[in-house]
C-alpha cells in the first residue's frame, strides 16, 4: 500500500479524532457537536470556505487548488451514529447510553478531515475540493437527499462526487466496488391486518387476524420466487410482528412490519404491486382487511460508470490491483448517498475494515488502520480528478 509519510503522521492524529467522536456519538440531524467539531478543524486547517447548516446540520469545505480550474470535486462522509448499546469494551466506548457508531461513521468522518487537512497543505491540483459532510444517513433520514434539496451541488457548483464507506471482511487497505447498482433501494413495509376479536374459546365467532396475517406472512414468501425475475436482486423480509395483549383473547388487529430491497427501481414497483395484492388477496379470503402501506426510503445507489473506472484507477494506484476488488456483489443494504448520485455523476466505494464484528453490531468498532488507506484515496482522487498541467 502506497502511503506518503505527511498521510501517514495525519492518520495517527485523525486516530485519535476518530475515538474522540466515537465517544461521543449522535443521532440523525442531532450531530450537533460533530458538526462543530467538524467546522472548526476545517477552518484551522485553512479551509477557504467552510458553510455550515447545509440541509439542517451538514457541513461543507471548500479548498481551493494551487491552480484555477473550473471542475469541483465533491468528497461525501456521514457523521451520525445508532441506537445502539455499545458492546465493544474498548476505552473509547461510547459515553451516551443507548448510542453507538456502530457503521463507522465516526471513521469516516475522521478520515476525510484528514484527506480535507493535507489537501489543505499541499492544494496539488487545479480547481475546487468540496469536503461533504452529511447527517442522517442512518434510520432512513435521508440526510444527503436533504443537503441536495438545499441547494448544495448548485451552491458549490459540484461536478462529480464520490462517497467511501467501511465494510468488515474485506482486507485492510483493499477497496471494493462495481459500475452501476451497487447497493439497493429501500422501501418500508406495513400491513395491518383487521379481524373480529372475542374470546379465545369462543374461535368460530371470532375472525382470527393471527392466522390471517401468518397465512399473509407465508404468502409474501412467493412474491420474490415467483414473481420477481430469478436475476434480478431482491430481498423481502417481514421483521415485525405486533399483536395481542392476553393469552385468551383473539386481538382484532395484527400489525406487520419488513423491508423490501431491490436492485432495480422497475423491480421495486412489480413487488409493491404484488405486495398489495398478496395481503388484500389473502385477507379478503379469509374475512379480514389488509391495509398496506409502502414507504419509499432510499434509491439504488447507481455507481456512474465513468467514474467508477476512474475511482477503480485510485484504488489501484493506492492499493494495488490485488487489493482492488471491482466487480464486488451488489450489497442489498441501502444507502443515501444514492441521491447525490442521482444529481451528479460519480461512484461510491467500500474500505476494508479487516476481520470484525460486522455493522450495526454492538460490538462492531472502526478499524483505526483502515484510516491511511481512505485518506490517500481521498487526496489522490482530488489530485488525479484535477491535475495541474
Amino acid at each position: 500500500m502506497q502511503i506518503s509519510n505527511r498521510i501517514a503522521e495525519l492518520a495517527a492524529e485523525a486516530a485519535i479524532w476518530r475515538r474522540d467522536l466515537h465517544e461521543n456519538p449522535e443521532l440523525q440531524f442531532e450531530v450537533h457537536r460533530t458538526a462543530q467539531v467538524v467546522a472548526d478543524k476545517l477552518r484551522s486547517f485553512g479551509c477557504d470556505e467552510v458553510v455550515t447548516g447545509v440541509g439542517r446540520t451538514g457541513v461543507v469545505g471548500v479548498i481551493k487548488g494551487r491552480a484555477p480550474g473550473r471542475k469541483v470535486v465533491g468528497l461525501r462522509a456521514d457523521m451520525d451514529a445508532l441506537p445502539i448499546e455499545e458492546l465493544t469494551g474498548v476505552a473509547h466506548a461510547s459515553k451516551v447510553p443507548g448510542l453507538m457508531h456502530a457503521c463507522g461513521h465516526d471513521g469516516h468522518t475522521s478520515m476525510l478531515l484528514g484527506a480535507a487537512r493535507y489537501l489543505c497543505e499541499t492544494r496539488n491540483f487545479a480547481g475546487k475540493v468540496a469536503v461533504i459532510f452529511q447527517p442522517a444517513e442512518e434510520n432512513g433520514g435521508a440526510g444527503g437527499k436533504a443537503m441536495c434539496d438545499d441547494g448544495m451541488m448548485e451552491r458549490f457548483g459540484i461536478d462529480e462526487v464520490y462517497g467511501m464507506h467501511n465494510m468488515p471482511g474485506i482486507p485492510v487497505g483493499g477497496f471494493a466496488l462495481r459500475p452501476g447498482a451497487m447497493l439497493a433501494s429501500s422501501t418500508r413495509v406495513e400491513i395491518e391486518v383487521e379481524g373480529l376479536g372475542g374470546h379465545a374459546a369462543k374461535p368460530h365467532l371470532c375472525v382470527d387476524p393471527i392466522v390471517v396475517a401468518s397465512q399473509i406472512i407465508v404468502g409474501l414468501q412467493a412474491v420474490v420466487s415467483r414473481s420477481v425475475h430469478p436475476l434480478d436482486g431482491t430481498v423481502l423480509s417481514i421483521t415485525q410482528i405486533r399483536a395481542g395483549t392476553a393469552f385468551n383473547i383473539i386481538p382484532e388487529k395484527v400489525y406487520l412490519g419488513g423491508t423490501l430491497r431491490t436492485l432495480k427501481n422497475k423491480t421495486r414497483e412489480l413487488a409493491c404491486e404484488r405486495i398489495r395484492e398478496v395481503a388484500e388477496g389473502i385477507a379478503a379470503a379469509n374475512r379480514c382487511k389488509a391495509k398496506v402501506t409502502l414507504t419509499t426510503g432510499y434509491p439504488v445507489t447507481e455507481n456512474h460508470y465513468e467514474q467508477t473506472k476512474f475511482a477503480e484507477s485510485i484504488a489501484i494506484e493506492v492499493a494495488g490491483a490485488a487489493n482492488v476488488d471491482t466487480e464486488m456483489t451488489p450489497s442489498m443494504g441501502a444507502e443515501d448517498f444514492s441521491f447525490m448520485l442521482l444529481e451528479r455523476p460519480g461512484a461510491f466505494i467500500f474500505v476494508g475494515n479487516g476481520d470484525t464484528p460486522g455493522l450495526h453490531h454492538p460490538k462492531y468498532d472502526f478499524n483505526d488502520e483502515a484510516i491511511p488507506a481512505g485518506m490517500s484515496f481521498w487526496a489522490r482522487l482530488a489530485e488525479r480528478a484535477m491535475p495541474i498541467t
